[in-house]
């Protein structure tokens, strides 16, 4: 039941002592404030981080050719791996739980590109059909490089959506024209699209194309490959496999890392997930620690009140007051103060929050580690409930020394 004389005496003793009211809701206030900052931006970060993820397929192994470091079965170190056709056919069929697969053929330059009087240069590279879900591009218009370009050797290309706008122009369509590349011409079957703006910077031809103009070689720079629904046990394993048969395919010891080198990104999301995880707790701790010395504040504020009223609470108690009316007294003005204080740091926080977020979108403006501040409404319940938690904990102590005033001593005081 509503109390209306408790509620004016509470207000009544707020209005008396203005000055340490305020300072109190203050300290919860920034506590709470600081909290949703900092969910928000540790948001930001993680939404950022996950954003530069999309950029490739999570679910991938990426392999590169380098150097052996060691001596083996009477061979020098130093020597060159080299990847071919042989390697790529060897790990689709061999390899279970290959999913999608490409090889690269990189041209030893970039190449001039060339369309009517526009000549730009750019990267060329030699892909299968599977290169664009490795690289989690989309095909904003046409068509992916196919099984038959790849068979025939096509002079057919796929180009990036900034190469487009550079040779043929933005708002013209670009295929079926044809481009001079190194002064050989291609058809233009396909225009993609990535996460990346940078990553359209780049031109893709058939790879047995690229092999053929490069003097029919056989070599690959790079394998990539997907791994379907994997755990990470099971990529590494997959992983452990391919870097023994190829150790035993080009003669290098299994254990040297830098003849062989294979990039899980499984691994480098499963890093990134511990990470996060690690700052969201520590988010919450510094979050957490600033609320706690705001109800440290609050819980000395009361004492002090229930010091200065202690002839009042006597006089209450002579009455026929009951401890659980006094203690729901003291709480009432604890919680009182703290929700108020707590709600206003909310709606501060929220604000400023979402007001760089709309900022950010309003302007167009996206930063490699901040994206999309935002608080999940997960965090505003919990949030919510520290608060009441927070006001009734810093009133319980004053609260039952209140309940444990002698009447008789108090007001003889």
């Amino acid at each position: 039941m509503f109390d209306l004389d408790k509620w004016a005496e509470i207000f009544a003793s707020m209005r008396r002592h203005k000055l340490r009211t305020f300072l109190t809701a203050l300290s919860v206030w920034w506590g709470i404030f600081m909290l949703i900052i900092l969910l928000g931006a540790g948001t930001g970060l993680e939404n950022s981080a996950e954003h530069n993820f999309q950029d490739d397929s999570i679910n991938s192994l990426w392999m590169y050719r380098g150097r052996t470091s060691q001596d083996y079965q009477g061979l020098p170190a130093g020597r060159r791996i080299q990847f071919t056709n042989e390697d790529l056919e060897m790990i689709r069929e061999e390899i279970d739980g290959v999913e999608h697969l490409t090889g690269r053929f990189y041209l030893d330059r970039r190449s001039i590109i060339s369309y009517r009087e526009n000549s730009q240069a750019y990267n060329v590279r030699g892909v299968h059909p599977a290169n664009h879900i490795l690289m989690n591009s989309k095909i904003k218009h046409g068509r992916n490089i196919n099984q038959l370009d790849i068979r025939d050797a096509r002079k057919v290309c796929l180009i990036g959506e900034k190469v487009g706008r550079a040779l043929v122009g933005k708002n013209e369509n670009t295929i079926g024209k044809q481009l001079k590349i190194d002064g050989i011409v291609y058809t233009v079957v396909g225009e993609f699209g990535d996460f990346w703006e940078g990553d359209t910077e780049v031109v893709y031809i058939p790879i047995t194309t690229a092999q053929s103009i490069n003097q029919s070689t056989d070599r690959l720079h790079q394998m990539m490959m997907t791994v379907g629904d994997a755990t990470l046990e099971e990529s590494q394993e997959m992983e452990a496999i391919i870097r023994e048969k190829m150790a035993l395919r080009h003669k290098f010891d299994v254990n040297d890392r830098q003849a062989l080198y294979i990039n899980n990104s499984l691994e480098d999301y499963q890093e990134f997930r511990t990470v996060i995880g690690a700052i969201k707790g520590f988010i919450w701790f510094v979050g957490i620690g600033s609320i706690i010395a705001g109800v440290i504040g609050v819980s000395n504020i009361m004492l002090i009140i229930v010091k200065e009223r202690t002839k009042e609470i006597g006089i209450r108690k002579a009455m026929g007051a009951t401890p659980g009316s006094i203690i729901a007294m003291i709480l009432q003005e604890s919680i009182f103060i703290t929700l108020i204080a707590g709600y206003l740091g909310l709606l501060a926080g929220f604000s400023l929050v979402y007001g760089i977020n709309y900022l950010m979108v309003e302007n167009d403006i996206e930063l490699e580690f901040f994206r999309n501040p935002e608080v999940n409404f997960g965090a505003i319940v919990s949030a919510l409930i520290l608060l009441v938690l927070s006001g009734a904990i810093a009133g319980l102590i004053p609260a039952m020394k209140a309940a444990r005033v002698n009447p008789i001593t108090a007001m003889k005081g």
